[in-house]
């Protein structure tokens, strides 16, 4: 494969549908997926836009989070991470690569559907880091079901809680450590937009970030601290094999693109770099599409 900043045709800079069969049991580990995600492990070229930062990031171990992560680590930024314990393999992978930089690394194993270690977590990491000034809410559930009938009130709770919930309990934590030029990013997704039928919960979730988001940056404007909103089509995540797709579906993951492919997580964490960074200064309140040609309206 080229470098990935040389001049190429997207559509054919990274692996193409269909994939093979390859489920796993939810939350999933980066590593058995097929092909493996390009999260910038070797790809991702830093140049200090985030020196001397400091960036807690939730579902950090693998996908959009361990992407954005490593950017961070190689921008500058000392990281903290958040994941559940199951992914200790992939989260201890993340580490290593943000410690490889010189930069320091927490990792923070637990469960943020539980209201008081996301709490903690930030306590964790504001203590860990020495101070907290780009917080990236990005941990999310999603199970599809085929009918409405399939949902039941412990998929709704428990997606509600990790992706909405969370968010609240760990902004609502973090924002008295935030400085002025401080950034908070939310992921939320093109499913708050143009939803699938079998994804009630996640698409209702990620309607409601992208409404709480803007809210948020009304609030936080007003101690100089931006608020934005990162919406991603199809990425290629463990989120998919682990219950996020039907296995069918998996297979053909992004095909619908106008790429013809899903994206790679290493290709939205420039995003969430500038975002983070002083060069994105004048944005917030935004929502920032990824969607592979798809928009967000």
């Amino acid at each position: 494969m080229a470098d990935r900043l040389s001049l190429q045709d997207p559509r054919d800079q990274y692996p193409r549908p269909p994939f093979p069969k390859q489920p796993q049991s939810a939350p999933g580990l980066a590593a058995r997926m097929d092909p493996e995600p390009d999260h910038g492990e070797t790809s991702y070229k830093g140049s200090d836009r985030l020196a001397g930062r400091k960036a807690l990031i939730t579902g950090g171990d693998s996908g959009i989070g361990r992407a954005a992560a490593i950017a961070y680590a190689r921008e500058g930024a000392d990281v903290a991470i958040s994941y559940l314990a199951s992914e200790e393999k992939d989260a201890a992978e993340v580490v290593a690569l943000i410690e490889a930089e010189g930069r320091k690394a927490v990792a923070l194993p637990g469960d943020v559907t539980d209201e008081a270690w996301s709490r903690e977590l930030v306590e964790k990491a504001v203590a860990g880091l020495g101070g907290l000034d780009i917080l990236v809410i990005n941990a999310g559930r999603q199970q599809y079901r085929e009918t409405i009938a399939e949902v039941s009130s412990e998929d709704f709770d428990k997606t509600l809680k990790t992706n909405l919930y969370a968010l609240h309990w760990i902004a609502q934590a973090a924002v008295p450590h935030l400085p002025p030029g401080a950034a908070v990013i939310t992921t939320a997704s093109i499913q708050a937009y143009d939803p699938s039928a079998i994804l009630l919960d996640y698409a209702t979730t990620k309607a409601g970030i992208v409404a709480y988001t803007k809210a948020l940056s009304k609030q936080l404007i007003e101690k100089g601290v931006r608020a934005n909103v990162v919406a991603p089509g199809p990425f290629w995540t463990v989120l998919q094999p682990s219950g996020g797709q039907p296995t069918e579906k998996v297979a053909k993951f992004g095909a619908q693109s106008a790429f013809g492919r899903p994206g790679q997580p290493v290709e939205i964490a420039p995003v969430y770099v500038l975002l983070a960074s002083q060069e994105g200064s004048y944005i917030t309140g935004e929502v920032f599409g990824v969607t592979g040609g798809a928009g967000v309206a």
